[in-house]
């Protein structure tokens, strides 16, 4: 009698099939937790002002002239000015505001802090979003806000001394190493009638040749190199009498290397 030839048993092809998924979910595992570790690596550190460790990616300085009052109609202008203005700073943008004040060189800084991105910059796999939204309106949002509501508490004042806070802002706030090479952008919101005693506008008017020849000239000498600056100016009855207001301050920030972005006159009259 022939002996039977015994069969080979295969491999069952669920079996393969098994061992080819669970060898796809371990690299893929492999590869998702790479990935998060990377994107997690890539987490931008934030300093005290929430602005990135290796410096704001932008800096605005908004200068705020409530030396004297302003009607209520340019308060709501000068507002919406400045909400405008918060609205566009980017994620790690960099926003100072500063009150003159009417001692020369005298500033009161009421905010400084970066956007650190709401929750819908947050990377749902790497951070929370609602932790970073809480965080964006408690440490930005909120406080600018509230902000915003006090603008046009001013009380009158002898003197106006802008462009020494002008010269204030950018020899401490733009000058740092960090911000070299970042876009700079200055605001003054002001009735643009520098008063002090190196130099008037109240008593030699807009004459940049005289204020040329004046003290001011090298006292306030101010390098506004890479820095865009725009004015928002309050209407007074003694400033609309003056000849060349806007043409004056365009010829300071050119003679001081900067760039003119604009002399926007706010609604109302005082």
């Amino acid at each position: 009698m022939a002996r039977r030839r015994r069969r080979r048993k295969d491999g069952s092809p669920w079996a393969i099939v098994g061992i080819i998924g669970l060898m796809a979910f371990v690299f893929l595992s492999v590869a998702g937790y790479a990935m998060l570790k990377i994107r997690a690596g890539e987490a931008v550190a934030l300093d005290d002002d929430l602005c990135p460790a290796t410096g704001p990616v932008s800096v605005r300085a908004i200068l705020l002239d409530l030396t004297d009052p302003i009607s209520e109609i340019t308060q709501v202008d000068l507002k919406r000015q400045f909400e405008r203005t918060v609205s566009e700073i980017e994620v790690g943008g960099l926003l100072e505001v500063y009150a003159l004040t009417d001692k020369e060189g005298k500033l009161e800084r009421t905010y400084r802090g970066c956007n650190p991105g709401d929750g819908a910059t947050a990377d749902p796999w790497t951070s929370n979003p609602r932790k970073k939204q809480q965080r964006w309106e408690e440490a930005f949002n909120k406080p600018l806000r509230d902000l915003s509501d006090t603008i046009g508490n001013g009380s009158e004042s002898k003197s106006s001394p802008i462009l020494a806070g002008i010269q204030r802002i950018v020899i401490e706030s733009f000058s740092a190493a960090k911000l070299e090479g970042t876009s700079k952008q200055l605001y003054v919101a002001s009735d643009m009638m520098e008063n002090t005693d190196a130099f008037s506008i109240y008593e030699s008017g807009a004459d940049y040749e005289a204020f040329r020849k004046s003290p001011a000239r090298d006292r306030f000498r101010t390098p506004l190199d890479g820095i865009d600056v725009k004015f928002w100016a309050f209407q007074r009855e003694a400033a609309s009498k003056v000849k060349d207001l806007p043409e004056f301050w365009v010829a300071w920030v050119k003679a001081n290397g900067g760039g003119f972005i604009g002399y926007e006159r706010l609604a109302g009259i005082e």
